[in-house]
């Protein structure tokens, strides 16, 4: 019974705070990814220029997180356009974008694809 008491109490002690850790991810430098071929990118969708962001970054190569829940909870008219916009200069590039929650747009480049439910 010593032996088993030993690894359960070993195992405690390399238990980590899984709130702290999950913290610090956000800590880490810029530096880390210099090598990095693309990059998952969060932004915001709020204006025209957030709209130019999103294709340029996804013409880089980049996957875009995209974030519509002030849009559309202050113009859905103006969440259609951007995303209509946004859609056609993906399909242009080969690219492809789908809505993975009720407030969230993946956006991703030419050779990566989105595997939809149907």
């Amino acid at each position: 019974m010593g032996f088993l008491k030993k690894v359960f109490e070993n195992k405690k002690a390399e238990e980590i705070d899984i709130e702290e850790f999950l913290n610090t991810l956000d800590d880490e430098e810029d530096n880390l990814y210099e090598e990095a071929d693309a990059y998952v990118k969060p932004i915001s969708l709020q204006t025209e220029e957030d709209v130019v962001t999103v294709v340029n970054e996804t013409r880089a190569g980049n996957i875009i997180l995209l974030n519509i829940t002030d849009l559309s909870k202050r113009n859905s008219l103006k969440l259609k356009e951007y995303v209509t916009l946004i859609k056609n200069e993906v399909d242009q590039i080969d690219g492809d974008i789908a809505r993975i929650s009720h407030d969230r747009v993946l956006i991703t480049p030419s050779r990566v694809k989105i595997v939809k439910k149907r």
